[in-house]
């Protein structure tokens, strides 16, 4: 649903994706990036803020939307089941911290930028998705190795 220039399914999409990260941010106030790949880091960052953005905002789309129900009935049931997923690994994870849990708390977002822009046609959002895919894992995958070998 488009109101305006405001992507509705998406920004709620965004704002449930957030809320867990959220949580997580505040009982682990203290917890710092282990990351030392400057690189790495500037592309998750740039992925995640410009995912965040073009799932709000179709900008640069001409031809913004679905071209049949089928295609928005998968962006739907599929955003919707990875947010689901999402939410059950978070919970797991909070409970017992493992790496493979992490990996997937890594993998979802990305997947959810990538379904939503490619089901929009929203080449913009793929891009960055694709950024974030990359960057997100890598430095998840490295502080996940860092926090073991801290231990």
């Amino acid at each position: 649903m488009e109101f305006g220039w405001i992507n509705l399914f998406g920004a709620g999409f965004v704002i449930l994706l957030l809320i867990p990260n959220v949580v997580y941010a505040l009982r682990n106030r203290g917890e710092k990036n282990l990351c030392a790949n400057r690189a790495m880091n500037l592309l998750e960052q740039a992925g995640r803020y410009g995912s965040i953005v073009f799932m709000w905002f179709p900008l640069l789309v001409w031809k913004f939307g679905f071209k049949s129900v089928p295609e928005m009935v998968l962006y739907l049931a599929g955003n919707g089941a990875l947010l689901l997923v999402y939410w059950l690994v978070f919970a797991r994870y909070m409970q017992k911290r493992t790496a493979g849990r992490a990996l997937v708390l890594a993998v979802i977002p990305a997947c959810i930028f990538l379904l939503s822009g490619l089901l929009l046609r929203h080449w913009l959002l793929v891009g960055s998705g694709l950024l974030f895919a990359v960057g997100h894992i890598y430095v998840t995958v490295e502080n996940t190795k860092m926090r073991e070998a801290g231990r």
